[in-house]
């Protein structure tokens, strides 16, 4: 009896797995936190700091279906996507500014850039399937 208690335990394991695993795969939308962030500008030391600190998005949210990526103030498309090795890599522009997602499609952790000729941001979060 105990044997297939266990057993199901672990099948049942084994299917939440590969469930957790199709949701960053740009199947299903996302909702994104940045947890940690860098500003840096050339010839100076980066700051690290919060995402509020720094004036970057703490949350986002991405459509795949949409093509786009939508913070707190304003929505942009991404203009490209490609998945491989792993990872999901997305980019756009916005205000100036050129951007990139890269998205770990096993357990959704992320990490931001944001660049222009004066300033670079980079951040880091995790993401979580949006559940409407």
């Amino acid at each position: 009896m105990l044997a297939t208690v266990w057993l199901g335990c672990a099948v049942c394991a084994i299917s939440a797995t590969s469930a957790w695993g199709t949701d960053f795969d740009g199947s299903k939308p996302l909702l994104c936190a940045t947890i940690d962030a860098h500003s840096c500008d050339p010839g100076q030391v980066c700051q690290r700091g919060l995402p509020a600190d720094l004036g970057v998005p703490q949350f986002l949210r991405i459509d795949f279906a949409k093509k786009t990526v939508v913070g707190p103030a304003r929505t942009t498309p991404i203009r490209f996507m490609e998945t491989g090795a792993g990872q999901l890599l997305m980019q756009g522009t916005e205000l100036g500014f050129a951007w990139a997602i890269a998205l770990d499609t096993a357990d959704g952790t992320m990490t931001l850039s944001l660049v222009n000729r004066d300033d670079a941001y980079m951040l880091f979060g995790a993401c979580t399937p949006n559940l409407p």
